[in-house]
């Protein structure tokens, strides 16, 4: 078999396996290593240390996984629905805006059983020497690889002014995934050009203003590094632009024009659980531990933990019409246990002109 028909079979499979698209790149990313290096100088990963940490290994797959030659990159559409108005759901007065990403399935749970799948059939066709190597291993967001990077070399899309890959036929609702191995597979076309052109719709829209510049975030004011990443109080002064998100922000995808193109997704998986999609936030910030754990399980929502939990709602709350049930939810967590959650309750009472 030729290294060209074992790619086309390759890529037929991970069809089967739901995957929208595959590409093949070489393992050499020293431009975007650069890229990296110079964003953590600025200190713009704020507290995610692993970022630093372990900054060789993302842009060095071979020290990852000894014997790399090619890293495999596939992509699987995640929107869960054919709404392409978000920016107006995240302006709905009283509901909760959670990231389209997590509103089913933990992502990464579907994806690293489907790459496994990919990596075995892989293994089958191209079978090798038993010395104990392991020739093909799979990564879903789990390890430091730059996966941006490898996907746009691969061929997936180009790396928009808002950092997202993006696709010029499905947008940039998809998540990615690799697989490492030593097979020296054909390389697919890379996507060099951007084509973004003069538009800055997502540096324009972004509520915090966390784009320094094109292609340069400062993670320190992202919303979903500030609702996700970030354990400790969320800076006052960027609580009131943090609005009804709850869990990530989707605003500079909603905004992008490419993303007219991005397409449903066809996994079950990833469709709306428990009605978070359209939740309203007192009957979010109401919940018990119990019902958080419950409603959350199987969950990328359970990262925040429940203290994170009611600190976001909270904030949001904050950011609400006055209601009388607003208020009364708020008051009731007035005594809770935790000193984050009572200093943001506290913060989003005040905003009601409600004080101790």
């Amino acid at each position: 078999m030729t290294d060209a028909t074992l790619l086309e079979q390759i890529r037929a499979r991970s069809r089967e396996l739901g995957f929208q698209q595959l590409g093949v790149s070489d393992i050499d990313i020293a431009q975007h290593a650069r890229h990296l290096q110079h964003w953590l100088e600025r200190h713009y990963h704020g507290d995610m240390a692993w970022m630093e940490k372990h900054a060789d290994l993302r842009a060095h797959p071979e020290q990852l996984h000894p014997g790399t030659l090619r890293v495999v990159s596939v992509r699987m559409d995640y929107l869960p629905d054919d709404d392409k108005d978000l920016i107006a759901r995240v302006r709905s007065d009283g509901s909760a805006y959670i990231a389209r990403y997590t509103l089913g399935r933990d992502y990464h749970k579907l994806l690293r059983k489907r790459l496994a799948q990919l990596a075995d059939y892989i293994a089958q066709l191209a079978p090798q020497p038993d010395n104990g190597a392991q020739h093909h291993r799979a990564f879903v967001d789990s390890a430091p690889v730059l996966e941006r990077a490898f996907a746009q070399q691969a061929g997936l899309g180009w790396i928009g002014k808002n950092t997202m890959l993006i696709n010029a036929q499905a947008g940039s609702y998809f998540f990615l995934g690799e697989i490492l191995t030593d097979l020296p597979l054909p390389l697919t076309p890379s996507q060099d050009k951007t084509h973004c052109g003069t538009c800055t719709a997502c540096l324009d829209l972004c509520p915090t203003q966390a784009f320094v510049a094109p292609y340069q975030l400062d993670a320190r004011r992202c919303i979903s590094y500030l609702t996700i990443e970030n354990k400790g109080s969320i800076p006052p002064a960027l609580r009131a632009k943090i609005g009804n998100r709850i869990f990530g922000c989707d605003d500079c995808q909603a905004v992008c024009p490419w993303n007219k193109f991005a397409q449903k997704t066809a996994e079950a998986d990833f469709l709306p659980r428990h009605g978070l999609d359209s939740a309203q936030l007192v009957e979010l910030f109401l919940w018990t531990e119990e019902e958080y754990l419950a409603k959350t399980e199987g969950s990328a929502l359970r990262r925040i933990g429940y203290e994170g939990w009611l600190r976001n709602v909270a904030v949001a709350l904050g950011n609400a019409a006055t209601s009388p049930a607003v208020v009364a939810a708020l008051a009731s967590r007035r005594g809770f246990s935790s000193g984050l959650v009572r200093e943001h309750t506290d913060w989003a009472l005040a905003q009601h002109a409600v004080t101790a």
